[in-house]
């Protein structure tokens, strides 16, 4: 990211200055800082035994904003699950394709796994064959929020939670060239109430 540089100001050493630059807040409103939602977008999606599966977005299921994907797979058979990855496909927020290949499930064991980049939507998802029949995997949003901009390091300076700062600093990560990899993760869990992030550009 270019950052904005409007001058310069006196120090306290004499004949040195320091660089002056813009702060800018972004904010995420109630309806796109939902508390996270485990199977928002498919719920119980059937995997089968034998052979990978393409599933699609449950109708009229979107994100509530650029946010990170997770995935939820169960099986009354443990057994069934495989250890295997799921690939997510949709956008970023600048509306480019994108597409992110999760971590492993564990093999034999239900349980979840979080992406990292920043999904405005999902257009689809595969999953590679289990090791057995009436796995189910749920595809849903977390609690990171994927930021408008482009950082070459860490920019933000503080985040609001409902209008309050944060006292703890969120976690930051950030990409000089994909915008979906500029992400902000609050210290609190995110609760249908407004979030600002404060950073300079």
């Amino acid at each position: 990211m270019i950052k904005r540089f409007l001058g310069e100001f006196p120090t306290a050493i004499f004949g040195t200055n320091a660089p002056q630059f813009d702060i800018a807040a972004w904010k995420w409103s109630t309806l796109e800082a939902v508390a996270a939602d485990t199977d928002g977008i498919i719920d119980g999606g059937a995997c089968s035994g034998t052979v990978a599966v393409t599933l699609t977005p449950d109708d009229g299921a979107a994100m509530p904003c650029a946010r990170n994907v997770t995935a939820t797979v169960a099986c009354e058979t443990a057994a069934n699950i495989d250890a295997v990855k799921v690939k997510i496909y949709g956008t970023n927020i600048a509306d480019e394709a994108i597409d992110e290949e999760l971590a492993a499930f564990t093999d034999n064991t239900p349980g979840a796994v979080t992406g990292a980049k920043a999904f405005k939507t999902i257009t689809s998802v595969v999953i590679p064959a289990m090791d057995g029949a009436d796995v189910t995997v749920d595809i849903g949003w977390g609690d990171i929020l994927g930021m408008p901009v482009v950082f070459d390091h860490n920019s933000v300076l503080y985040a609001t939670l409902n209008h309050v700062r944060q006292t703890t600093a969120p976690t930051v990560m950030y990409s000089s060239t994909a915008v979906e990899s500029n992400t902000i993760d609050l210290d609190s869990a995110l609760d249908g109430t407004e979030v600002e992030a404060y950073f300079v550009i």
